[in-house]
């Protein structure tokens, strides 16, 4: 029982950062990864949020690497 109350939670907070992460990732962070992805709408936005919910530590790290102009990283 205390592993599955342990798994819950640990979910949970996995869930609740990838929330955190996800919301200001879909409005504007996402153009840093692909330009054409920030010209999209609403619809788009909200069909690529459950996705960067669930893999937000791979976008993260993704967002951390991209070259903004200017040539600072």
């Amino acid at each position: 029982m205390a592993f599955a109350t342990w798994f819950v939670a640990l979910f949970g907070s996995y869930a609740a950062a990838g929330l955190l992460f996800a919301l200001p990732f879909v409005v504007s962070w996402v153009r840093r990864i692909d330009p054409m992805a920030g010209e999209a709408g609403w619809g788009f936005r909200l069909l690529i949020l459950p996705g960067a919910v669930a893999l937000w530590p791979l976008l993260a790290w993704r967002l951390l690497r991209v070259k903004r102009p200017g040539g600072a990283p």
